[in-house]
């Protein structure tokens, strides 16, 4: 992406601290890792999230009190004044604990909860903020504890002890990590036989959820979305009657569908004293499978790079993508020492802090919400060579740990110092065949690299085109280019996008795989830069015949792809002008 990697950071933090529970990786100074090391031997940090377990009995009570924190922090002890009540974010009801660690302090909430004696506990909340730490001490037996690191969403701890032959009471608690980010607890529960301390009531079962509507239709996928319900922890979705998936939060896209073909769906609240009715049915049908790669993208698409450096643009999380992106490429996948083999390093530092767990969980949270989060290789320093069978077999594999590492939907090639296209169809063949049919395959080469068929990058697009998803060619940062009619157009107009355009699209490319790629504001390119009108007037003009310039095509091109921009960082520096505009007519072409 010319001018992409302008002022990049790339600083490295000193101390990387390998958490074995779970395979998760995250990055500690080493004060932290004392600490926790000394945690660990005190027997605090036995697990990630674990499964949640069930109730013992039916007969078994929440022996906690005030668990949703509904009345403030009676009955909970927070250390140092660590401790509030805040009604948002909540798990459940209009309350939620906050709890925000010190250098010296990690935000300890207390509460002692009457038990029985020989008998099984199972102790669960919810959480999300910085570490969480969910235990119990004084069981009479061996206390337990578990812990997850950052989260942007609710995530259930639980764990089950049993007590001694004369435990009366046991102390719960949660914490945070010394000097790290506020964490919040909600619907903190102990479920066993009734210490006679009392607790809160028995949930009751939930209302029915209303408001369902269909989100979004892909060819595959129909996603979701509910209002919700006052003491639901859950919720189950229905297609056509038989129960599709369950969800904890609000929305739900429910995957492997037909497309072209209509569903109906039904949602109902459940919490632990069991499920509400269904709600009223609402019907979503799918879109037309598309062309080639592409997973369940909408017919016509949008796609932003994000950025993993600061240049100036905003520094975004990948939570602060503008909703309007449907493809977002991750700039940019390294080279290494191993020819053809990339790396992924997220710029922490750069980023204000942002955490590897943090990007993960940002990832899946994009594509709960029907979006595709791929990773770019390239950019307009990239120096990734693919020339021989064992770098096309380094680079499919390096490629593909990537996805599974961080959730990937697959790759985009963004290689501007030239490819070789035997090696590189090669490559993608490779990566394909471990990825699947649902690999999302994008390319971004630049108006020289799209004159003609005989140009490498052109060779490779065609070479692969019934797994490649879409090719974003960079209308920017080129100066004057021929058409498809032979004629010169110079950059910055409707002719210029329509004109260049048209040459993959009588060259071979369906179009369903292109896409038009222009910078976000004047500060994301060098030149090339138009008003996002321009690019809209385009778009106009290859589907529908209107709004063309001097060049105006011979026949339309109604499943043309979308458009994409360098960068959603440039563009939230601008005020969301180029998502704003270009987004919504993307989204309503014909």
């Amino acid at each position: 992406m010319p001018g992409s990697r302008h002022g990049r950071r790339r600083i490295r933090l000193p101390l990387r601290l390998r958490l074995l529970a779970g395979s998760v990786t995250t990055t500690l100074t080493a004060i932290l890792a004392t600490a926790l090391t000394a945690s660990l031997a005190l027997g605090l940090g036995l697990g990630l999230t674990v499964a949640v377990a069930g109730q013992a009995s039916a007969a078994d009570v929440n022996n906690a009190k005030n668990a949703g924190f509904e009345s403030g922090l009676t009955n909970w002890t927070c250390s140092a004044g660590s401790g509030t009540t805040v009604s948002s974010p909540t798990h459940g009801g209009s309350a939620a604990l906050k709890a925000t660690p010190a250098g010296q302090d990690n935000a300890r909430c207390t509460q002692t909860v009457a038990v029985k004696p020989n008998s099984t506990y199972t102790l669960s909340a919810w959480v999300r903020g910085g570490y969480a730490y969910l235990g119990a001490t004084g069981t009479g037996t061996t206390d337990v504890s578990t812990w997850t690191p950052d989260s942007s969403s609710w995530k259930q701890l639980s764990t089950t002890f049993s007590t001694g032959s004369s435990t009366t009471s046991v102390t719960v608690y949660t914490h945070g990590w010394y000097g790290q980010a506020a964490y919040y607890a909600d619907d903190v529960s102990l479920y066993g036989p009734d210490g006679g301390g009392g607790g809160d009531p028995a949930p009751t079962i939930p209302a029915t959820p209303t408001g369902v509507t269909v989100t979004r239709a892909a060819s595959s996928s129909i996603s979701l979305a509910w209002s919700p319900v006052s003491g639901a922890t859950g919720y189950t979705v229905y297609r056509d009657g038989t129960k599709a998936t369950a969800v904890t939060g609000t929305s739900a896209t429910v995957t492997g569908l037909a497309a072209s073909t209509s569903y109906s769906f039904q949602v109902t609240a459940t919490n632990a004293a069991g499920e509400s009715a269904k709600s009223a049915a609402v019907t979503g049908r799918t879109t037309t499978a598309p062309d080639g790669g592409g997973g369940s993208l909408p017919k016509h698409a949008v796609t932003g790079y994000w950025q993993n450096f600061n240049n100036g643009a905003t520094v975004q999380k990948l939570s602060d993508v503008q909703s309007q992106y449907d493809i977002i490429a991750v700039a940019f996948a390294d080279a290494t020492t191993t020819p053809g083999a990339v790396t992924f390093t997220l710029d922490s530092a750069g980023l204000g802090g942002y955490t590897v767990d943090q990007f993960k969980a940002d990832v899946k949270a994009k594509q709960a919400a029907g979006k595709k989060v791929i990773i770019s290789v390239g950019g307009e320093r990239g120096t990734i060579s693919v020339t021989d069978p064992t770098s096309a077999t380094n680079f499919a594999n390096s490629v593909h740990t990537l996805m599974q590492t961080y959730g990937f939907d697959g790759v985009d090639i963004d290689l501007e110092n030239g490819l070789n296209a035997t090696y590189m169809t090669q490559a993608l063949r490779a990566l394909s065949a471990k990825a699947g049919p649902s690999l999302i395959l994008t390319m971004a080469p630049q108006t020289i690299d799209m004159q003609s068929t005989s140009n490498t990058y052109f060779q490779t697009a065609l070479k692969v085109k019934d797994i490649l998803t879409v090719v974003n060619m960079q209308y920017y940062n080129s100066g004057s280019m021929l058409g498809c009619d032979g004629k010169v157009y110079s950059q910055g107009s409707v002719d210029f996008l329509t004109a260049l355009a048209c040459i993959q699209l009588e060259g071979g490319l369906s179009p369903s795989q292109v896409g038009l790629g222009l910078p976000a504001s004047p500060s994301g390119a060098g030149s090339g830069y138009v008003s996002p009108s321009v690019v809209n007037n385009a778009l106009d003009c290859l589907t529908k015949g209107t709004a063309c310039g001097s060049f105006k095509p011979s026949r339309t091109y109604p499943d043309l792809r979308g458009a994409m921009t360098w960068s959603t960082n440039w563009d939230a520096r601008a005020g969301n002008a180029w998502s704003g505009v270009v987004g919504p007519h993307v989204h309503g072409l014909p």
